[in-house]
């Protein structure tokens, strides 16, 4: 299968959504997935478990506080996509590694998904449990409707090799 290949940022500063000095994030968006954007094959990478969750979260940091938002309100979207359901709640929480004391890991128990007005420093605790809850959901999703295939860009994904000979 062929791909389209997109690098983010090459050092920091370049690009809002950079990861530190000289280290940037390699995109591969399957063919036929043009219309999917670079961030949220990043956010479905991230679920997949094709990208370490540090290096997500490194890219979320520092992002400017208006992406943020934009982030946090997608990963809404696609948790609800992807049919999460209350009863992820405590698995979300769990696998995220939160305290369940934390605003966003409340919120999510009430099943309250709207984390994008959160303040700055609750806003990565969201990211990091709205990402764990929409990977238990596409997870199931996976496994129900998607078992023996489908049409997903964002199940096309795959996992690539960084460094040059990978570029």
């Amino acid at each position: 299968m062929a791909a389209i290949v997109c690098d983010i940022a090459r050092a920091q500063g370049e690009h809002p959504g950079s990861i530190g000095e000289g280290k940037g994030l390699r995109v591969v968006l399957p063919e036929g997935a043009g219309n999917v954007h670079e961030r949220q094959v990043i956010l479905n990478e991230l679920a997949q478990g094709i990208r370490p969750m540090a290096e997500g979260e490194s890219w979320f940091a520092v992002l400017a506080e208006d992406e943020q938002r934009l982030v946090l309100r997608e990963m809404e979207q696609f948790c609800v996509q992807a049919r999460a359901v209350e009863t992820d709640a405590q698995a979300a929480i769990a696998r995220s590694g939160m305290r369940p004391t934390y605003t966003p890991a409340v919120m999510l128990t009430r099943w309250r998904l709207n984390m994008s007005h959160l303040p700055h420093y609750d806003r990565a605790r969201a990211f990091r449990l709205l990402v764990a809850l929409f990977a238990i959901a596409d997870n199931r999703r996976r496994e129900r409707y998607c078992a023996d295939g489908c049409s997903h860009a964002w199940h096309q994904l795959v996992a690539q090799e960084e460094g040059p000979a990978a570029m």
